[in-house]
């Protein structure tokens, strides 16, 4: 289970990127992004991804630890632009809960 503090955080987070991708783009990071497009911040995520299996590989835990957490934001920055809240990910992931990851892949391929 998610510690409270960690939820508060991503909760944080997640209303920080949606209130910022109001703003414009000369003033947030999140803005540009969001006024490049859905394309742009895909791409990005890709990139942060790329970076922390980078990361992971050359054994630098506090690397892996700074491309998590970028990954992580771009990650929300994405869902926040498609208008998908956090809490539907955190329950798709409870309904996986319990639930053999061979057995969930089998199910999605049928």
């Amino acid at each position: 289970m998610i510690e409270k503090s960690v939820m508060d955080t991503l909760t944080r987070l997640e209303a920080t990127i949606i209130q910022r991708l109001k703003a414009p783009p000369e003033e947030s990071y999140v803005a540009k992004l969001h006024a490049k497009g859905l394309k742009t911040i895909a791409q990005k995520l890709g990139e942060e991804a790329t970076e922390a299996v980078i990361a992971a590989l050359a054994g630098d835990e506090a690397d892996l630890v700074g491309e998590a957490a970028d990954v992580v934001f771009h990650l929300m920055v994405l869902l926040a632009e498609k208008g998908v809240a956090l809490e539907q990910v955190l329950a798709e992931l409870d309904r996986r809960e319990g639930v053999s990851g061979l057995a969930e892949k089998a199910a999605r391929s049928e």
